[in-house]
């Protein structure tokens, strides 16, 4: 609980150092006993989806081979995924948009975004502190009033920007068997590698999983990734995380700002699904990105990707389990990616969560590489070059062996990951 004192200071420098945004409350008690208003939340009506063309497949697609019941899902879905919230429905009083496709819409909804958020914390000789008790570790940079306005405390001495990350193919991901993953975490270490498996608790199903969603892989499901977002990205709460996000960690600014009770997003009884089910549902019958064809370049490319020890991290493919789903049940996925956590020395982002060490991050999918610029967790590559320049940790050994290549096969190596 912070004091008066403290307060005041974080509130006046809310006011002389950020840019305050602020949407105007229009809701009004209906008689709860904790006089907070219901959630008002509703969707347009979800536009026609067809099924992918055989290719001819586009960034956006739904999977192939989907039933009509699961097109009309991903309809809906992707109705909710583009829905804009208000503070009616839920929105706030802390959020970073007020939409799932403000910040994931390059090369199509669901894809990357070069919005940033913030992330900060302090180091201790006891170890990381995300100042939870100041809002921490995650900076909502918008508020519904500017009373409620977050500000990265002064005493934290680790500040770090994450971009939105790409959705493409993320059912195919989802249904990769953990032991899969844990098995890549098995295989000897060559080349300096060694990566490491996040161990997560599902929040869905209160049950330990191996992560794989995120930067730090720090989600095992697409249903806690979603929900996750919702309340982190948009202060909607959920069955799944009913609490709110206090502005700076502050209850009674909470209590003041907080009109609509909690959770905000409910079960519809008629679906059985709330809103995190349905964006949950576009992301998990969401199309991988579609290739380009193989040209002589490319193909040069993906021999010295395999030369120079890319494809130690960044493994090519692997296999879904089996599923009720039928387009998403023993089917490849070319992802480029082990899902595993690498110490990557300097370009680690220095925040901790769970088993990512500060320096960990997990491998990046490198399919739709093409469409989803500027590159690396914060965005500070603007081309795949700066981008495998800015390698460093256990990837250190691969990226001088691409400083050592010629310019021509530097080229061929981007026509390459440029085609996946």
């Amino acid at each position: 609980m912070k004091t008066t004192a403290s307060t005041s200071l974080l509130l006046l420098s809310a006011l002389a150092f950020s840019q305050v945004v602020v949407i105007a409350q229009s809701g009004r008690p209906d008689g709860r006993p904790d006089g907070r208003m219901r959630a008002q939340r509703g969707i347009a009506p979800p536009r026609p989806v067809a099924p992918p063309q055989p290719g001819r497949s586009r960034f956006g697609d739904p999977l192939p081979g989907l039933t009509a019941a699961q097109l009309a899902d991903f309809a809906q879905g992707r109705a909710e995924f583009e829905n804009r919230e208000s503070p009616d429905g839920g929105l706030g009083p802390v959020f970073n948009n007020s939409s799932c496709v403000a910040c994931h819409a390059s090369g199509a909804t669901g894809g990357a975004g070069p919005v940033t958020v913030t992330r900060f914390g302090r180091n201790t000789p006891q170890g990381f502190d995300p100042l939870t008790e100041l809002g921490g570790p995650l900076l909502q940079m918008t508020a519904t009033d500017f009373t409620g306005q977050e500000i990265v405390p002064f005493n934290a001495d680790v500040v770090a920007h994450r971009q939105s990350t790409p959705l493409f193919g993320l059912g195919l991901i989802e249904a990769i068997p953990d032991a899969t993953i844990i098995s890549n975490a098995q295989r000897l270490a060559s080349d300096g590698v060694r990566g490491k498996f996040s161990a997560v608790l599902d929040p869905v199903s209160n049950q330990p999983r191996v992560g794989r969603f995120g930067w730090k892989a720090q989600q095992a499901t697409l249903l806690a990734f979603s929900a996750d977002a919702y309340l982190n990205e948009m202060g909607v709460t959920s069955r799944i995380f009913p609490e709110e996000n206090a502005p700076n960690g502050n209850p009674d600014l909470l209590a003041a700002l907080d009109h609509v009770a909690d959770p905000e997003d409910t079960v519809d009884p008629a679906t059985g699904k709330s809103d995190i089910d349905a964006s949950a549902d576009f992301m998990q019958l969401l199309a991988p990105p579609p290739p380009l064809p193989l040209t002589a370049g490319a193909a040069a490319g993906s021999r010295i990707f395999n030369q120079i020890g890319c494809a130690v991290c960044h493994l090519p493919s692997m296999t879904t389990g089996l599923s009720p789903i039928a387009a998403l049940s023993l089917k490849p996925v070319p992802l480029y990616s082990d899902l595993l956590l690498h110490d990557m020395g300097e370009l680690g982002d220095g925040i901790p969560d769970g088993t990512a060490g500060p320096r960990d991050m997990r491998t990046a999918p490198l399919w739709g590489l093409r469409v989803s610029a500027p590159y690396l967790h914060d965005g500070r590559a603007a081309t795949v070059d700066a981008a495998i320049k800015a390698h460093d940790g256990e990837a250190r050994n691969a990226r001088d062996r691409y400083l050592r290549l010629r310019a021509m096969e530097q080229r061929q190596l981007a026509e390459f990951l440029n085609s996946l």
